[in-house]
């Protein structure tokens, strides 16, 4: 069978979700290697799964914390912009190291997450066919549609077709330095003239966790993306014992709703907005379940248990949690937004960095939360959008057919399904046809 390479940002959000697609298609007789720097390895938690390091000179072991924490907080521009250098680093580096990794592998083909260009770069200056990978919000473009980056809804006139152009410009100037990173890579390659994210994309195959029903209206997508949902929506991951999730749920109560709040892998040290949220969940008198991922210490975790009926824990099975929940306050990073759709939990979107802004702006144009600044907004209002969740049922009943259209897509087996048909590899384009 088939041996796979995997690059993607080093970032644990991304090695996770695709560690879902590398264990559907390890199942299937192939064998997946993730590349990256040194550091990186600790993101694989799956023996069956390989890791190949690169890049030991630029970006040695134990250098990787620096980066996460820049990421986690810019601060300021210049710390927005050493961010982008960091990104800009990474892609040179991959793009300088990937041939002859790849070469030493033995790999045959590369799947390469939308937000690392150097996946695409190389693939196609190797001649190596390459499928992407949309882990968070596409990075295809397309006229009037907001980039993810930003917090625009999506209005068909003149006026919103000038914000979202005039947007663009801007972030296409922020993001210079990573613009002249992929041009330079590309040129050392031997490829035509580019310097964007959304033009290192697979001509043969891409797929995006999203579903088109969450989605801004699209009309450009080419005819070879593939809207999966969730990967993990039709992996067979082990669901938790009863026993583990009583201990840490409270207990059911017909006059106390429960709310589930996290800030995802990257972001969730913010110990002041966790106050503020659990402050808001006690006016409504909630019970309050928080995965602040590693982000808070002891101490912090203690004072938020202290506030209304609060329970604090590092990790959650999230998807079993979301099902028992009565609404979610969330960064609104891609993961957790769709797997809140998936389980109908309306969403309180707090959106941090990133793609969020973005995905906070779908959750309102869905109909299917609300959004809220996590810098400005009081405990005040923040409860008040956290009552219309529980109160008014229209975000739920919004959000059946978007669970729909997620049961439907097929998640990782879909996924894998895609990606050997278009490579080519037997028998997938039967199960490809099966899935219509």
């Amino acid at each position: 069978m088939a041996h796979f390479a995997v690059v993607a940002p080093a970032l644990y959000s991304h090695f996770n979700t695709l560690s879902v697609l590398a264990r559907e298609l390890v199942a299937r007789g192939h064998r997946v290697s993730f590349v990256h720097r040194p550091d990186a390895a600790a993101y694989i938690k799956d023996e069956r799964i390989g890791f190949h390091a690169v890049g030991h000179r630029t970006h040695p072991a134990g250098s990787l914390p620096a980066m996460l924490a820049r990421v986690a907080n810019p601060g300021s521009p210049l710390g927005l912009r050493r961010v982008i250098l960091d990104m800009a680093d990474s892609t040179t580096m991959l793009c300088r190291e990937l041939p002859a990794a790849l070469r030493e592998l033995q790999v045959d083909f590369l799947i390469a997450d939308q937000m690392e260009a150097a996946g695409g770069l190389v693939a196609e200056g190797i001649g190596m066919p390459f499928v992407s990978v949309a882990c968070a919000l596409p990075v295809n473009r397309e006229p009037g549609i907001p980039l993810p980056v930003m917090p625009f809804i999506y209005e068909d006139s003149e006026r919103a077709f000038k914000i979202v152009e005039g947007s663009t410009r801007v972030y296409d100037w922020m993001m210079g330095p990573h613009e002249r990173a992929i041009a330079a890579e590309a040129e050392h390659l031997g490829l035509s003239p580019r310097g964007k994210l959304h033009e290192c994309l697979s001509p043969l195959a891409q797929v995006g966790q999203i579903v088109p029903g969450f989605d801004f209206p699209r009309r450009e997508l080419p005819p070879h993306f593939h809207h999966v949902g969730p990967l993990h929506s039709g992996a067979s991951a082990p669901a938790p014992a009863p026993a583990e999730l009583a201990a840490l749920l409270p207990p059911a109560s017909s006059t106390r709703p429960f709310v589930y709040a996290s800030l995802g892998t990257l972001v969730s040290q913010r110990f002041g907005l966790f106050k503020r949220i659990a402050r808001a969940c006690a006016r409504q008198d909630a019970q309050l379940l928080i995965a602040h991922c590693g982000g808070l210490d002891d101490a912090q975790v203690r004072a938020l248990e202290r506030i209304g009926n609060t329970r604090v824990h590092a990790f959650v099975p999230q998807l079993a949690v979301l099902a028992r929940a009565d609404a979610v306050i969330s960064h609104a990073g891609a993961n957790t937004v769709m797997e809140a759709i998936a389980t109908r939990t309306p969403i309180l979107a707090l959106p941090v960095a990133f793609d969020h802004p973005g995905a906070a702006a779908r959750v309102e144009y869905a109909g299917v939360g609300l959004r809220a600044s996590p810098r400005f907004a009081s405990v005040g209002e923040l409860s008040r959008k956290l009552r219309r969740l529980l109160d008014e049922p229209q975000f739920r009943e919004r959000m059946a057919p978007l669970a729909d259209q997620i049961r439907q897509a097929g998640g990782a087996p879909r996924a894998a399904d895609v990606i050997e048909a278009a490579l080519g590899l037997a028998p997938a384009t039967q199960r490809l046809a099966s899935h219509g």
